[in-house]
Formats: C-alpha cells, sequence, structure tokens
C-alpha cells in the first residue's frame, strides 16, 4: 500500500516537472522569434542580419531588398522568398499555439486537458515551418545566381529544431503517463495565473519595445554608420562620449537644447494641477449629459495625431489662415504668420500640449474623484460646508495622493517632452527655441548621420532620467512620509 500511494504521486511530481518544462520552452520559442541573431530564415548573407523570425513573416520587402536585381534578372525565382515569408509566419502561429498550451496548463484538469493537445500541435506546426524553410534554402542553392545570393545554412535552425523536438518529447512523456482527466464541468485557472497572464502582453510588449532597444546602446562604442557593421576594425571605445564633453559646438548646442528641454519640462510641472483643477469642476457639473459632453470633446484631442493638430494650426495661425481673415473683418490687416513666428515658444507648445492632453489627463483623477466615500461629502454638507468647501477640503486632499506619483513621474520624465509635437512645429525661425532633447536626437541621428553620438546623448538622458526619479522620490519620502519606489 505504501508502495502504491507514492507512484501516482511521482508520477505527479514528473508531470509538474514536464510541465514547468514546456512552459520554459515555449517562453524560449517565443522569446527568440524578436532575436535576429536566431533567425531560421536567414537562408543568405544578402538578407539583413538585423530582421528576426517575426519581420522575416511580415515584411517581404525588408527580406527581398538586395534581391530586386536578381528577380528582375530571373537568377533567382521570387517564389523561394515568398515560401520562405509562409514557412516563418507558420512558425511563428506553431510558437502561438505552443504559448497558449502552455499558459491553459496553468488551469484545471479540464483546461490542462485541451492545453497540452495544443502543446503537440504547436511544435508540429513549427516543423511544417522549418521543413518550409528548409526548401527555401534548397531552392535559393540551386538557383542560377547562388554564388550571388550568397546562400548560407541559418544556425538558428539547429536552435529551432532542437526546441521542437524538446517540447515534442515533454508534451509526448505527458500524454504517455496520463493525461489530465477533466473531472470539472468547466475550464478555470486561478485568479494569480489569470491575472499574471493579463499583465504579461503588457509585460511583453514592454520588453520589446522598452528593454530590448537599449541592446543598440553598444552602437555607442563604435565608429558606426547607417548600413555598416560593428567589427573590432571600427570599435573606438569612449571617443564618442569625450567628444560629446570636449566638442565646444557639442556643448553649445547639448547646453541650448537642454535649456528648452528643461524649459518646457518645467511649465508641464508648473501647470501639472490643470488636469486635477478641470477634473474637479468637471465632476461639480450637475447635468451628467453636459459632462459627458465636455469629457468627450476634452478627450477627443489625445487621439488626433501631431500631424493633424499641425494641419489645423495651419489652417488658422498661417498667414492666410483664420485668425488672420478674422482681424481684416475689424480693418486690422495681418500679414503675420503666427505660426511661423519665433516669439513665445514655449508658451505656444505648452498651449497645444495642454489642449491636446487635457481630457485625458484628467481620466485618472476623475476616476480618483468616484472612489471618495460619498459620506465625507454628506457630513461636510450637514455641517454646512459650501461646495467650494467641499472640494477644497475633500476632494483635493483625497486626490493629493495620486498627483504627487504623477509628479514625481513627470519630475523623472523631464528630460523626455518627445518628439513628434516639435518635429511638427519646428521651423528654420523657431528651430532655437524648440528643438528639444529628443528631436536633437533625431535630428542628428537621422538627419546627420551621426548614429553613436544620438546614442550616447539618449544613454546619458535615461541615466539622468533614473536619478531624477530616485531624487524626486527621496524628496517625498522625507516631505510626505510616501514614496513610489
Amino acid at each position: 500500500m505504501k508502495n502504491a500511494t507514492r507512484q501516482p504521486k511521482a508520477f505527479m511530481d514528473l508531470s509538474a516537472v514536464l510541465y514547468s518544462t514546456l512552459r520554459i520552452l515555449a517562453l524560449c520559442t517565443g522569446f527568440f522569434m524578436f532575436f535576429p541573431d536566431v533567425n531560421p530564415g536567414r537562408i543568405s548573407l544578402l538578407i539583413n542580419k538585423n530582421i528576426s523570425l517575426f519581420t522575416t513573416a511580415l515584411s517581404f520587402s525588408d527580406l527581398t531588398k538586395k534581391f530586386a536585381a536578381m528577380f528582375k534578372q530571373g537568377v533567382v525565382d521570387k517564389s523561394t522568398f515568398v515560401w520562405l515569408s509562409i514557412a516563418s509566419a507558420v512558425m511563428i502561429i506553431g510558437i502561438l499555439l505552443s504559448g497558449i498550451g502552455g499558459c491553459m496548463s496553468l488551469g484545471n484538469n479540464r483546461m490542462k486537458s485541451r492545453g497540452i493537445w495544443l502543446s503537440f500541435v504547436g511544435p508540429l506546426v513549427m516543423c511544417v515551418g522549418l521543413a518550409g524553410i528548409y526548401i527555401s534554402y534548397t531552392q535559393l542553392s540551386e538557383a542560377k545566381a547562388a554564388a550571388r545570393a550568397r546562400v548560407v545554412f541559418p544556425s538558428g535552425f539547429y536552435l529551432y529544431a532542437a526546441l521542437v523536438v524538446l517540447m515534442l518529447l515533454a508534451t509526448g512523456l505527458i500524454l504517455l503517463l496520463k493525461r489530465p482527466v477533466a473531472t470539472e464541468p468547466k475550464m478555470e485557472m486561478p485568479e494569480k495565473y489569470s491575472l499574471f497572464l493579463m499583465l504579461l502582453p503588457i509585460l511583453l510588449l514592454t520588453f520589446v519595445f522598452y528593454y530590448l532597444p537599449l541592446w543598440g546602446w553598444r552602437f555607442s562604442f563604435f565608429d558606426y554608420t547607417a548600413g555598416g557593421t560593428l567589427s573590432a576594425d571600427n570599435f573606438v571605445g569612449f571617443k564618442w562620449f569625450t567628444l560629446l564633453f570636449q566638442n565646444p559646438a557639442a556643448v553649445n548646442d547639448i547646453v541650448r537644447v537642454l535649456k528648452n528641454t528643461l524649459a518646457m519640462s518645467g511649465l508641464g510641472i508648473l501647470t501639472s494641477w490643470v488636469p486635477m483643477a478641470f477634473a474637479i469642476f468637471l465632476n461639480e457639473i450637475r447635468s451628467s449629459r453636459f459632462k459627458r459632453l465636455v469629457q468627450t470633446l476634452t478627450t477627443i484631442p489625445n487621439f488626433i495625431s501631431w500631424v493633424l493638430v499641425y494641419a489645423i494650426a495651419l489652417a488658422i495661425f498661417s498667414t492666410n489662415g483664420f485668425y488672420n481673415t478674422f482681424l481684416s473683418f475689424f480693418s486690422i490687416e495681418s500679414q503675420t504668420n503666427w505660426l511661423m513666428s519665433g516669439d513665445h515658444t514655449w508658451l505656444k507648445m505648452l498651449l497645444w500640449g495642454m489642449w491636446k492632453s487635457l481630457g485625458w489627463s484628467a481620466i485618472i483623477y476623475i476616476a480618483a474623484i468616484s472612489g471618495i466615500d460619498p459620506q465625507l461629502y454628506e457630513a461636510a454638507k450637514i455641517d454646512g460646508a459650501g461646495r467650494f468647501q467641499r472640494m477644497w477640503h475633500i476632494t483635493v486632499p483625497s486626490l493629493m495622493s495620486t498627483y504627487m506619483v504623477l509628479l514625481l513621474l513627470s519630475i523623472a520624465g523631464s528630460l523626455s517632452n518627445g518628439m513628434e509635437q516639435y518635429l511638427m512645429f519646428s521651423n528654420a525661425v523657431n528651430k532655437e527655441s524648440i528643438e528639444v532633447l529628443d528631436l536633437y536626437v533625431y535630428n542628428i541621428g537621422i538627419d546627420g548621420g551621426r548614429i553613436p553620438l544620438s546614442t550616447v546623448i539618449g544613454m546619458a538622458k535615461s541615466l539622468v532620467s533614473i536619478a531624477l526619479l530616485f531624487i524626486a522620490n527621496k524628496v517625498s519620502k522625507k516631505v510626505r512620509g510616501e514614496s513610489i519606489i
């Protein structure tokens, strides 16, 4: 009896290990999908080495950029790369199926019994994708211009093949041991796992768009030009770091740009209370229909791109715009191009930014107001407090914690004003006063081609922003006794 009770427990422990292994393997395949160095679809050295499996499947133009002449000459069949792109997409589908199966393995037995088949089908689909990639490699090897195409067998192919084999072994062992018996009436998952899976897409997007680009910081140590390669020949160490502080022209530009950046961020911080005040007064409107109308009209501009905002500004404030036309009705002839003018640039950018983001920024305060206990207002009203007294003594103190968190984040991001707004409104007249740090990095990196120097500035900006966050957090902890870190 003792051995009989131990055996199921051993099987359960082995099954748990296999499920954990399966989840890790599924996570690795999804992780490697965005890494160009392990792209199984790079069957030619002419394919950009910065293209990942994800890009191979979704961007046919990037995949075939250097093969256009060979396609026209007929020495390379275009269908080879069509097949390669389709095979890469099939692999991504298999990766997604494996990931979904791994997520379902966190649920009850009914969910596990469904998810294990997805975990089994996913690697099989990936096998089909790998077979398609191999066929593309074979076709390109047999093409007339195989030498020109610089055909190479991708090293990432072996990695994905190994992952697929391991995933099939894990799922096969789980099915052989004992497939979970679906005794529950419906599929369910513990709340801690379901909440984590809801957060997982945000974590993945954050990793892909915020942490993965940090790998590009290595460009700051090389004498790199667009389209070039990184090697020991163009390694320059800290050359660009020292140039940033030793070159007088660069120092003057940095000082000017920092002045603009800190001035506009400072104005934003000084007016950061406006969305809170707007939310408080909006909450005091009695008519719910009018309140919804005002909230909608003030929120819509947030979803308008800065290109359209600039088009609106051009229609109103250009030489022949609405504003000058309106003045002409009062016999005031004006040919001033208010939009191109360099006067009061900081104030104009502040007002355009406030107009665009006021309603959206107020949403978080409106949500915080809805969480205030109504009994506080009733008690204050019974004690004779008027509307403004209730706002000042109840609503404002209740919103201060939210306001302070947002204020700390604003201080930490004071060097990151964004680029789109200033890029759209920038011109030769106002460039000296509108060029902020993000726009300066864009101008010298993309327009000027000095990618290493722009990378150095971006690195410095990130490090200073982190330092500002910790300093502001420490000040808040000393003054208010609360912190966000």
